[in-house]
């Protein structure tokens, strides 16, 4: 199939590579003529472990195809995939869709036949339909159908995880174009990845209560590791031991900095907020984000109380400074908070990858 990534990020540069190495024609499209020159040089603008490889490889082989022009892209594929950012609004932390609504008027300015649009983008519920709504004030709704098609990469393992994913989660109010989606995941399907079908305002809430979720268990286990520390238990062992609860599962229990990257932060903000206009109160989200905020706090504070609050001077090592491991990464880190905090106190820092 021939295939436009519009936004070529993290998610649009892994997914499109991807989907260029399953054998199809992918266009990867970013405004950053930067960005672009560099991709077409064979340099890779973001670190993710096996990726340059892979971009080498289907580049070298034509599938893999790095423009600016955004027009052609899209006239010249099938599915059109949206995978621009929606970073926090600075007014009050909703997600900034700015650049979505802007995609989605370009699109509508270079549909001359059929093409399934897919946001891939993060995005609040309704989003899809504000899509819709803006692509039909110029084209013909017989021309093009708006579905939802979350990603679920961690940064770190996003290979892999596209390769072998949990689920495929695709929200369609249109059931006739399925049938092309399952064909565009087939080879992944036929592995066992399993096809999850929706409505378009389900995988969106979808995407989202799944971080919410996940972010709930790191502060879950952040708490506890509070109450481990006050009666001389290794929260280790606590983790492993409900861990095996298959009901639980051992993942994201591991104790640890506040949770961080581009993904749980705001998308755990966006969904209170998204909550709110419709007269919803999340009170655990909202107690999860607290919980996070703190968590920064209280590690500042166990440096400063293992120094007996004399930090001028001290020399502290941070062993990474990004939110995980396997990452270039730095949004939202925990260390973005600390270090400034302990060298206004007048720190020394040495930094360790």
């Amino acid at each position: 199939m021939k295939i436009c990534m519009i936004g070529a990020g993290y998610v649009g540069l892994v997914s499109g590579t991807c989907f260029a190495d399953l054998g199809n024609t992918v266009y990867c499209v970013d405004k950053d003529k930067g960005k672009i020159e560099m991709l077409n040089d064979g340099e890779i603008p973001i670190y993710e472990p096996g990726l340059d490889e892979i971009v080498k490889k289907n580049y070298l082989a034509k599938r893999l195809k790095f423009t600016t022009d955004l027009g052609l892209a899209i006239r010249s594929s099938d599915i059109v995939f949206i995978c621009v950012g929606t970073p926090s609004s600075k007014k009050n932390k909703s997600a900034d869709l700015q650049f979505v609504y802007k995609v989605a008027l370009e699109i509508s300015k270079n549909i001359k036949k059929f093409k399934i649009i897919v946001c891939k983008s993060t995005v609040p519920v309704t989003t899809g339909d504000k899509i819709e709504k803006i692509i039909s004030r110029r084209t013909n709704k017989r021309l093009y159908e708006v579905i939802s098609n979350p990603e679920f990469l961690r940064e770190g393992d996003a290979i892999r995880d596209f390769r072998f994913p949990d689920r495929i989660v695709v929200g369609a109010n249109n059931k006739k174009v399925l049938k092309k989606i399952s064909a565009l995941y087939e080879p992944l399907i036929k592995k066992g990845a399993k096809l999850f079908l929706t409505t378009r305002r389900g995988a969106e809430i979808i995407k989202y209560a799944s971080n919410s979720f996940l972010a709930t268990k790191i502060s879950f286990i952040n708490e506890i590791a509070n109450l481990c520390e006050n009666i001389d238990v290794d929260v280790e062992d606590v983790s492993l031991g409900i861990g095996l609860d298959k009901r639980i599962g051992d993942r994201f229990l591991r104790a640890g900095p506040a949770y961080g990257g581009s993904c749980f932060p705001k998308d755990t903000q966006a969904i209170t907020i998204t909550a709110n206009k419709f007269k919803t109160n999340l009170s655990i989200i909202k107690s999860v984000i607290k919980s996070n905020e703190n968590r920064k706090k209280l590690l500042t504070r166990k440096i400063e109380k293992i120094l007996s609050n004399k930090i001028r001077n001290k020399k502290i090592t941070f062993l990474g400074v990004t939110f995980k491991s396997n990452t270039d990464d730095m949004r939202n880190s925990t260390s973005i908070s600390m270090i400034p905090a302990l060298k206004k106190r007048g720190a020394n820092f040495e930094i360790k990858k």
